[in-house]
């Protein structure tokens, strides 16, 4: 399987976000940047694998300043490693106020993404081409998260 590069799988989703996304003190919630997140993950997920994907994990989350009605928010993914079946996307959430050009970094998340067939059973990953530092730098800070979590997992069945 030929390797992929990571700028060819990169995706980009924009929303206007509007009454309905928010609560009534005009603050998005939460729930709404998570499912676009995913949404963003997905796409970049599929770009790579040339498969459907599902999604089995969001590492982490964080927000970092609030979003309001009437901001337009951009979510960039990339997939940042590949590993047999899965792979990890970041996404990068900015949000703009389009009357004043405002932007701001307001969140981040990492989420693992699986490859699956058309029974829905997981199917090899092409390896990922890097080519820039940064993009190798993503890698291996995937690579660290992927070692964290796995090292959890041992340690919370260790202890039942």
């Amino acid at each position: 399987m030929d390797p992929r590069s990571a700028t060819d799988s990169q995706a980009t989703l924009a929303h206007w976000m509007g009454p309905l996304d928010a609560n009534g003190a005009g603050f998005v919630h939460g729930g709404t940047v998570m499912k676009l997140c995913d949404e963003a993950a997905g796409l970049a997920a599929v770009k790579h694998s040339r498969a459907r994907v599902v999604t089995a994990g969001m590492d982490r989350m964080t927000f970092r300043v609030p979003i309001h009605v009437g901001e337009l928010v951009t979510f960039q993914a990339s997939v940042n490693a590949v590993w047999q079946t899965s792979m990890e996307v970041g996404v990068r959430v900015d949000t703009e106020n389009p009357r004043t050009g405002e932007r701001r970094h307001s969140n981040s998340a990492y989420l693992t993404m699986v490859a699956v067939d058309e029974q829905g059973n997981p199917m090899p990953v092409p390896p990922l081409l890097t080519s820039t530092d940064e993009q190798r730098r993503r890698e291996s800070e995937a690579q660290l998260r992927r070692s964290n979590r796995l090292a959890e997992r041992e340690q919370l069945r260790a202890a039942r």
